[in-house]
């Protein structure tokens, strides 16, 4: 069950006959969804049932469902969340609300098969993080976003959902956005430790990790964390950050990454990626992605293995989601 070390997006809102090949031959550990895969609730547990059968068995479906602009499944089928820095601004109990929201967003998306989100955030708003990232974020200072980082994955993991902790080791200090262009934090590496690293460190025993595309200066200034050999060893060194969870890339496709999908993925894997993550659906850049890495390393398989193991949560009556729903609206003071 392993699979190859690669999670790859779906085309469209089913999967082709093109896909039901390929992922049966490549082995994929995991998919993932966008707003293109999503119309409504039945259309995705057929989607997310499909995806699985191509493998042969219950592989994770990841989404990206933070809430606010980053959020693929929408109204009028499933509920609009504040963004995030907006919402812990909002709040009489902040913390509680991250929690609340969370556990809202577990249930739907287990209800629709899915069971791993790409969230919490744990970068540290500051006065330049570029606005792609900022509204996105928990709050300005390490405490706070701990805190709140914490809240939304046990708010996850409580509805059965893994959360994947983004993005290490830090881009709050991303000044342009890492889908187009390659940002630069140019702290010491004391800095780092004492600002940067500090929440994820907090976080070091989340299941699940995804890297940033970002230039640690101090560290490597040549290459960016996610195919940074010396920055990964960071990243998982209990004096660092010492996360010791499974690892994907950000998305390959992204252009602060240079070199060809090919190349991107083999350097990610070098550099101490456990698997890779390649969005955009098309069959010719997931074969060139399929060709560039192998099967789950056993030190990854080990991680991952963990990882799944931590994704049975409870079950939830709707009375209780109705209580849910009024304790966010009455935290965050809407009608």
């Amino acid at each position: 069950m392993a699979g190859r070390a690669v999670i790859f997006g779906a085309e469209g809102q089913s999967v082709t006959d093109w896909e039901k090949g390929f992922f049966r031959e490549v082995d994929p550990w995991g998919f993932i969804l966008f707003a293109r895969n999503v119309e409504n609730p039945e259309q995705l547990r057929r989607l997310t049932s499909e995806l699985r059968e191509t493998v042969g068995w219950q592989a994770p479906v990841l989404i990206d469902q933070e809430g606010g602009r980053v959020q693929r499944m929408r109204a009028p089928h499933w509920r609009e969340y504040l963004p995030a820095l907006d919402q812990m601004r909002r709040a009489n109990n902040p913390i509680r609300a991250q929690w609340v929201r969370n556990r809202l967003i577990a249930a739907e998306l287990r209800d629709v098969g899915i069971d791993v989100n790409c969230a919490p955030l744990a970068d540290i708003a500051e006065a330049g993080t570029h606005p792609v990232l900022l509204n996105r974020l928990y709050g300005y200072d390490h405490e706070t976003v701990a805190d709140a980082a914490w809240a939304c994955a046990e708010g996850l993991m409580a509805g059965g959902v893994l959360p994947v902790v983004k993005h290490l080791p830090g881009y709050g200090q991303g000044k342009v956005d890492s889908h187009l262009t390659l940002p630069v934090n140019g702290r010491s590496i004391q800095e780092l430790n004492a600002h940067d690293f500090r929440p994820f460190r907090a976080l070091c025993d989340l299941p699940l990790g995804m890297t940033a595309h970002i230039v640690m200066a101090s560290i490597d200034p040549d290459q960016p964390a996610t195919t940074s050999h010396a920055v990964m060893e960071v990243i998982r060194r209990p004096q660092s950050i010492g996360f010791q969870g499974l690892i994907m890339t950000d998305d390959l496709n992204m252009q602060a990454l240079s070199g060809t999908l090919a190349q991107r993925a083999a350097a990610s894997i070098a550099a101490g990626c456990d698997l890779v993550l390649q969005c955009n659906g098309k069959p010719s850049d997931m074969e060139m992605v399929a060709g560039a890495v192998g099967a789950l390393s056993s030190a990854a398989r080990t991680r991952a293995d963990a990882a799944l193991a931590r994704r049975d949560g409870m079950g939830i009556t709707v009375e209780d989601l109705k209580a849910l729903e009024v304790e966010l609206n009455e935290l965050i003071g809407s009608a």
